[in-house]
């Protein structure tokens, strides 16, 4: 495997930060390029940013990142200094460095014990440290609860991805930036051209071979394709069951409807709850994409306009519940009980212990075979016997089967060569609140193929609203740790696995309506069927279309609270 190779450019970035070490201005003291020393021996690049005008030690807020964009960094610091805390930001292992060292999500848990040590015995803490942020940062939050310091008192993961289970993959199938990931955020290369994903899919040349039409192979990109089970590696690099149990120190998580984070941030929640029935664990959920879900919220996300009640800053929320655990603040007032939601289109805050008391009741729809000029009927009583079908050619790079929602709000709704299904307008008000499930009932004559199902509600008007979409392959729906091969032209029960949570108040005369499709386009892996290694599959391997039965007693169920 080809390495990257960077001593040139590294030498120049430690130039750079060296001159720039201990600056001062008008009413920060930053300390540039410290370097804390760690039990692994390799030492971790750290901003230590701290107000001109408090001298007293003060509890610090550790803000742990992969991402390095430059000078302006030190801002992450300058967040924390300006509400009276000493701002660290430590950079993951091997970045402004050698990245050589470089391991994403590997060192976490050891490298953050080690900083927080470092951190607690410094003049200017009081001894008290707090960690917050999103994305990756959110995620070594919950790495660093493996082998928690008794120095860290509270951590705040927003939108935190969970390695393996909703980064890089989804329900095992790879997510579409994959690869863009490490080539442009870690090993700074030039942009990845535009054509490259319609090389892939024009050429069908195998997936793991992405990285070479555009240059040298990409190390982080083939190791990870290596792991396409939820196997031990991705489990080990979060909290065990006994290590969930042992959280003693009081946790707040963010997330939003339609941060593509969110399957990560409401796993670590069900996780720490399940095993630890005393985890004093907050959760903050609303109409928020990736970067609402840990900054300030945008009024309009989508085309749509989020209620009044949401547009909140969630960055704001983190220090509030900072104050309140290192500072003794009053707590903040949005979080009235563990599990906190807002409900679109209701314009309001909803608050539950738990997120089983959240619901009073579950629609329960089939997918039916009775048309309705272009939609087959989403029933509500089980016909038993009978199928629909779906033919996919993936020969044919013509004909592309595929999933794009722009807008959350549309006029009109691409089927994109899948199947869709409509209820009958509801005769009431209620509210979805949840994640939805099911399972499919399906024949088809392949070994796997990779599943889209995406949910709307058809409103009065004739508009859609965009609710979810449930991406995953079908020979790991019963067990993301272990792929088990579908029987070619044999019945096949499909569990519909990890789905968004959404809450969205649902008018009298709106219907519900599920998109089902097969994944064939070049903004995502394609997989042919034949039981190999996906990542491995070319056109070669696509034989004769996919056939596919989806049986009449495939279900689809709804979280729900009527009103």
């Amino acid at each position: 495997m080809k390495r990257f190779i960077y001593t040139s450019s590294i030498l120049i970035c430690l130039v750079s930060f060296s001159q720039q070490a201990n600056t001062h201005d008008s009413l920060y003291i930053i300390q540039d390029s410290v370097l804390i020393p760690t039990k692994s021996g390799v030492p971790i690049s750290a901003i230590i940013v701290q107000a001109k005008k408090q001298t007293d030690p003060l509890p610090a807020i550790l803000f742990y990142t992969t991402y390095h964009q430059g000078v302006g960094d030190a801002i992450l610091g300058k967040r924390s200094a300006n509400r009276g805390y000493v701002g660290v930001v430590a950079y993951a292992r091997g970045i402004r460095s050698d990245l050589d060292k470089y391991a994403p999500y590997e060192n976490e848990s050891s490298d953050i014990y080690d900083i927080i040590e470092w951190m607690s015995k410094q003049s200017w803490c009081n001894g008290s440290v707090g960690m917050n942020g999103g994305s990756y940062t959110g995620f070594s939050q919950w790495s660093a609860m493996k082998n928690p310091h008794p120095a860290l008192k509270t951590i705040v993961p927003q939108v935190a991805v969970m390695p393996g289970f909703d980064t890089p993959m989804e329900n095992n199938v790879p997510i579409g930036n994959i690869l863009h990931w490490s080539h442009d955020n870690i090993y700074k290369l030039p942009a990845l051209p535009r054509w490259l994903l319609f090389e892939y899919f024009d050429s069908g040349i195998a997936f793991r071979s992405l990285d070479t039409l555009a240059g040298p192979s990409n190390p982080i990109f083939q190791k990870w394709l290596d792991h396409p089970s939820y196997d031990a590696y991705w489990q080990s690099l979060v909290p065990s069951p006994e290590e969930y149990s042992n959280i003693k120190i009081p946790v707040l998580s963010t997330t939003g409807y339609y941060d593509g984070a969110q399957l990560g941030a409401l796993q670590y929640y069900k996780l720490h709850t399940k095993y630890n029935l005393s985890a004093e664990h907050y959760f903050v959920v609303g109409p928020y994409d990736h970067w609402g879900g840990q900054r300030k919220a945008s009024p309009v996300l989508m085309d749509y306009e989020i209620d009044s009640v949401a547009i909140t800053n969630m960055d704001d929320l983190a220090f509030a519940w900072l104050n309140y655990i290192l500072k003794n603040a009053p707590k903040p007032e949005l979080l009235k009980d563990r599990f906190n939601f807002q409900v679109m289109g209701a314009n309001e805050w909803r608050h539950a212990p738990s997120m089983s008391k959240i619901n009073t009741d579950t629609l329960t729809f089939f997918l039916s075979n009775v048309s309705s000029g272009d939609t087959l009927k989403l029933s509500d009583k089980n016909q038993k016997k009978g199928f629909s079908s779906l033919t996919v050619d993936f020969k044919d790079r013509e004909v592309q089967h595929t999933f794009y929602t722009p807008s959350i709000i549309f006029d009109t709704l691409d089927a994109s060569n899948g199947l869709v299904f409509m209820t009958e307008p509801f005769s009431f008000d209620f509210s979805i609140n949840g994640s939805f499930g099911g399972d499919l009932v399906t024949t088809c004559n392949k070994q796997d193929m990779d599943i889209s199902l995406a949910i709307y509600e058809l409103m009065p008007n004739g508009k859609y609203f965009f609710l979810t979409r449930y991406v995953g392959r079908a020979s790991y729906a019963k067990d993301n740790s272990k792929r088990t091969l579908l029987r070619p032209n044999k019945k096949e029960l499909l569990p519909i696995g990890q789905t968004r949570f959404i809450s969205r108040q649902i008018q009298k005369g709106s219907r519900l309506v599920a998109l089902l499709n097969i994944n064939k386009h070049p903004f995502e892996i394609i997989n042919y069927g034949s039981g190999k290694d996906v990542s491995e599959e070319t056109i070669r391997d696509a034989g004769e279309p996919l056939y596919i039965k989806w049986h009449t007693d495939s279900q689809i169920r709804i979280p729900i609270k009527r009103d």
